[in-house]
């Protein structure tokens, strides 16, 4: 068995009293956090034990926190730090701006089917909240709780869950089709399946979408004005939620379109960015700003909801290589009217369905390479 987790999201519905307890302790709780992230940038001191040992009762005369509370806040700052480090690999002091809340399961928040009962400055109190989606994580024989963490945003209020399950591991023995997935901007994916059948899904009108967020931005950074810089980041968080959207859409049509057991093929496009910043000035929003990454992730995650896999393969030669003869020459391919000519035996195709045909076949070697071999015994 392998362990899933997924995020679920909640509103919290609220009465005006509710919400201004709830806005006293979420901006307590961040300058609390704050407070113990100054410290720990002057002393590089991520154990809670010590932490706890200097900073507890501190936590709880200046800032009014209750017990569980004061932990929670040790917890979420040295969370913080490890992200950075791990990722930066170097001290960098993270700010708590937003007003935000950890919430331990069973000990901050409970949850039922009816009510939303959270740990507040002025003690435990009950909330109703919009429950469409989530009768099934209550069944906690199945479905593990963790700790949650309660936002605002646009003056609503929301609880993201974590829950794990247990789902059943995809073996390679198990595997009976393969799609080889060739991402790009013209086409956000193109598939080649063990049908033989090849799917396209067209980015026409994500790029006219995303060209006129980008024209937006320009005219407002001319402007210059407190409301222009409001906007800005307005636009920016909705035009990434919907390309976020777009990906989830994406994702979800092509782990449905296939059966159980799928092993689905893609680029490895870790060093993607370096390569797109070397395209024309013009054209380099397009392509450096484009969410391959989220897709993948997005993509990885339904795949083993559904008992499949994803693997990701060298990208060299996918878009050179003739899929028939094998041959390799960069002038197979015409990139302005994304068309594939091999030079060796002739065979034409769009050049994106070749991408996809070439990860196909990288994915049945992989399948051929995995094979255990049977020992053969003698007498």
């Amino acid at each position: 068995m392998e362990q899933m987790a997924v995020t679920a999201k909640i509103q919290i519905s609220a009465t005006t009293d509710d919400k201004v307890l709830l806005d006293e302790t979420m901006s307590v709780y961040s300058d609390a956090c704050n407070y113990v992230s100054d410290y720990v940038f002057q002393t590089h001191d991520l154990k809670q034990f010590s932490l706890n040992k200097v900073l507890y009762s501190t936590l709880r005369e200046k800032f009014g926190l209750k017990s569980q509370m004061a932990q929670s806040v040790f917890k979420t700052v040295i969370a913080r730090y490890k992200t950075i480090l791990e990722n930066q690999k170097e001290w960098i002091k993270p700010s708590f701006k937003k007003p935000q809340y950890d919430l331990v399961w069973n000990r901050d928040y409970s949850l039922t089917q009816n009510c939303f009962s959270v740990n507040t400055l002025n003690g435990r109190v009950k909330l109703s909240y919009f429950a469409e989606g989530m009768s099934k994580y209550f069944d906690h024989d199945i479905y593990k709780f963790g700790t949650a963490k309660l936002v605002k945003k646009h003056g609503k209020y929301f609880l993201h869950i974590p829950v794990t399950y247990d789902i059943e591991e995809s073996n390679i023995s198990d595997i009976c089709n393969v799609v080889g997935i060739d991402r790009g901007i013209n086409f956000v994916v193109a598939t080649y399946d063990s049908k033989h059948k090849s799917n396209f899904v067209s980015g026409k009108a994500i790029k006219q979408k995303r060209a006129h967020y980008s024209k937006l931005r320009k005219e407002l950074q001319m402007r210059q004005t407190p409301s222009a810089r409001r906007r800005l980041l307005a636009i920016g968080q909705r035009e990434n939620r919907w390309m976020q959207d777009v990906n989830h859409q994406v994702s979800k049509a092509l782990v449905e379109s296939n059966p159980k057991h799928t092993l689905f093929v893609l680029e490895d496009l870790s060093g993607i960015r370096n390569a797109t910043e070397r395209v024309r000035t013009k054209d380099r929003y397009v392509s450096v700003s484009w969410s391959f990454y989220d897709l993948e992730q997005k993509l990885i995650y339904k795949a083993k909801q559904n008992q499949s896999t994803v693997i990701k393969v060298d990208p060299r030669y996918t878009s050179q290589c003739c899929p028939v003869c094998g041959h390799i020459e960069k002038s197979n391919r015409d990139k302005k009217i994304h068309l594939f000519t091999c030079k060796n035996c002739g065979y034409k195709s769009n050049d994106d369905r070749i991408g996809a045909m070439n990860l196909y076949r990288m994915g049945i070697n992989y399948l051929e390479d995995s094979q255990v071999p049977d020992t053969v015994t003698t007498e």
